[in-house]
């Protein structure tokens, strides 16, 4: 007998999530809003039957399945585990700027619960042959025998959450990683038709638990007061990497003005990048606007500060962060594997004023340059692994 019904019934759910949207919500914001949703139910069928008999790493967030604050510089895939098994990962190492693995007690997976992390895999730590190949063992004990890279597997693991971070999008060749489980037999099966129903509802479900879990985020930093201001935060436990220093807050541009962004940075830092959101927690499109900038990309003043202007139209400055047309959003600032975790600050400045708080060395872009750098970056953003 169908169940399709009771899916529908399901999928209604997200009108809870359409409540939470603010009073003065316009057409346009429930528009994005539903747009989010569907977002969020095309995503979750990657991993809807994910097998942790016979785990692959799937795509995560990404250009398409653009949530939660996806970082524009990460390609995330996931796989989902028992922590009873056993896993042996092997593949290139690539020259991505860093390759790291969370393993978790639960993730962003259809099936799984958020849990905390159990452990942080830097693949830069495993041993690698002429050809820059790998192979890593998880396991609860490490097996007899083995005498490779071999990490710890905690019983309540249930998910690997991986990401790889690049400056130069496209020009750096990605990982190439395989996963498989060693402690049971290869016996692929169908599918029963129980499973299938508990998966198909849970799917079902799936973008009213995103869609909360965004516009809450949102929610609270209103509730903070955040606007052109951040907060710190470590995200542990919550899918942030481990040791990173997360700045996050609102943006808010009234008419005539700009925000200017300002922040020293670490004597040592192994990675950090800014980046803008709208008010649903989607990374503002980042492959046909420069709505956010790393380390390799950003230009650094000669006092050594990072200084970007958020404004709604081009002010001609290379550091310029593109809001995408909302005057409204979040923004969230990432230093990785620092010496420290300077706090960034934004200044809401008249658009007359402000050359005149910029340095005079500030690097200034053309009309025609900024065509050109976008075209190079949307050709970057499709050359890497999104898929």
């Amino acid at each position: 007998m169908s169940r399709w019904a009771d899916y529908l019934a399901q999928l209604s759910s997200v009108e809870d999530v359409l409540a939470m949207l603010p009073a003065k919500a316009n057409p346009a914001d429930v528009a994005e809003a539903e747009r989010m949703l569907f977002m969020a139910l095309a995503s979750g069928w990657l991993t809807a039957f994910a097998n942790r008999d016979n785990p692959d790493f799937v795509p995560a967030v990404g250009t398409h399945f653009n949530l939660v604050g996806t970082n524009p510089d990460f390609i995330y895939a996931a796989a989902s585990i028992d922590g009873d098994g056993s896993y042996l990962l092997t593949g290139e190492r690539g020259e991505s700027l860093f390759v790291q693995m969370d393993i978790t007690a639960g993730g962003l997976g259809v099936m799984d619960a958020l849990g905390p992390s159990l452990g942080t895999v830097d693949f830069d730590d495993l041993a690698v042959d002429g050809e820059g190949r790998f192979s890593l063992m998880l396991s609860h004990e490490r097996p007899a025998g083995w005498s490779g890279d071999w990490r710890h597997l905690d019983r309540s693991a249930r998910s690997l959450s991986l990401r790889q971070a690049s400056y130069d999008w496209g020009a750096e060749r990605e990982a190439r990683i395989a996963i498989e489980r060693t402690d049971i037999a290869h016996s692929p099966r169908r599918w029963t038709q129980r499973e299938i129903g508990e998966r198909l509802m849970a799917l079902c479900g799936y973008p009213k638990r995103i869609g909360t879990m965004s516009l809450g985020f949102i929610a609270a930093q209103q509730q903070k007061g955040l606007w052109n201001a951040v907060e710190h935060d470590d995200w542990a436990g919550r899918g942030g990497v481990e040791g990173q220093h997360y700045y996050q807050g609102l943006f808010r541009l009234e008419p005539g003005s700009a925000l200017l962004l300002e922040s020293a940075l670490p004597d040592a830092v192994r990675y950090w990048n800014v980046q803008l959101n709208d008010m649903r927690w989607n990374t503002i499109d980042w492959m046909n606007r420069q709505s956010s900038l790393n380390g390799g990309q950003a230009s650094i003043d000669a006092d050594g500060r990072f200084r970007a202007v958020i404004a709604l139209d081009d002010p001609g400055i290379a550091n310029w962060l593109d809001p995408g047309g909302y005057s409204e959003g979040s923004i969230m600032l990432r230093w990785s594997g620092a010496s420290s975790g300077p706090e960034p600050s934004l200044t809401v400045v008249p658009l007359d004023k402000l050359d005149a708080r910029l340095p005079p060395e500030t690097i200034r872009i053309s009309p025609a340059e900024r065509q050109e750098a976008l075209r190079a970056r949307r050709r970057s953003v499709q050359m890497r692994r999104r898929w």
